[in-house]
């Protein structure tokens, strides 16, 4: 929403407590807005100690979640949530390094160790949480494609382990070829050029949904 510049002027002309009793009225009802505010101009703990702190809760939902699995669906609905966690914490710090860092964390945490019990599942079943999973991977690689070549580097091991698991399950493997995912991009941490276009072509195919 832009601004009308009546409206920027107005505010502008208030007094100072008519503009802290506005100031208050809004965080009131943008509590988002309200904790980044708490975080930049309050909080004393840099974004690398609120990473490890979600860091360490995530760990946590990841152990529940491979210890409570029940089917495909609910496993990518227990992943919607930590990302869920990942947003929140990405709208506080703007940690744009961890969004990728933190997701991967989850997939690689999950991924090994319930591929087995994932293969039991018929594909049309299974790809309830492959899909999802797929199109969370191609987001992941889409960011860090952002970084320099240097911080591209510090994922280059999460990826590889990533495209192990993925490549050690066939249906989940025939899942990424079916929705355009090159597993090697993963497995030699070679993300394309143009990626984001080659995402936007597979979408508009109706893959990754």
């Amino acid at each position: 929403m832009i601004l009308p510049k009546e409206l920027k002027e107005a505010i502008t002309h208030l007094s100072s407590t008519e503009k802290d009793k506005l100031i208050f009225r809004l965080l009131k009802k943008d509590l988002p807005l309200a904790n980044r505010l708490l975080f930049e101009l309050v909080s004393t703990e840099t974004v690398e100690e609120k990473r490890n702190k979600i860091q360490k809760s995530l760990a946590f939902q990841i152990e529940r979640a491979v210890e409570q699995f029940y089917s495909p669906g609910y496993l990518s609905m227990d992943v919607r949530y930590m990302s869920g966690m990942i947003n929140e914490h990405v709208q506080i710090t703007k940690d744009k390094f961890g969004e990728p860092y933190l997701n991967l964390l989850i997939l690689n945490g999950i991924i090994p160790k319930l591929n087995k019990k994932l293969e039991t599942y018929k594909p049309i079943k299974a790809n309830k949480f492959y899909v999802p999973a797929l199109a969370r991977i191609f987001k992941i690689l889409m960011n860090i494609s952002k970084f320099h070549e240097d911080e591209q580097y510090e994922f280059r091991v999460n990826l590889n382990k990533l495209g192990k698991s993925i490549a050690e399950n066939p249906d989940f493997m025939k899942a990424a070829i079916n929705n355009g995912l090159d597993i090697n991009w993963l497995l030699n941490a070679e993300i394309p050029e143009n990626i984001v276009q080659i995402h936007k072509n597979i979408r508009a195919l109706g893959l990754l949904k």
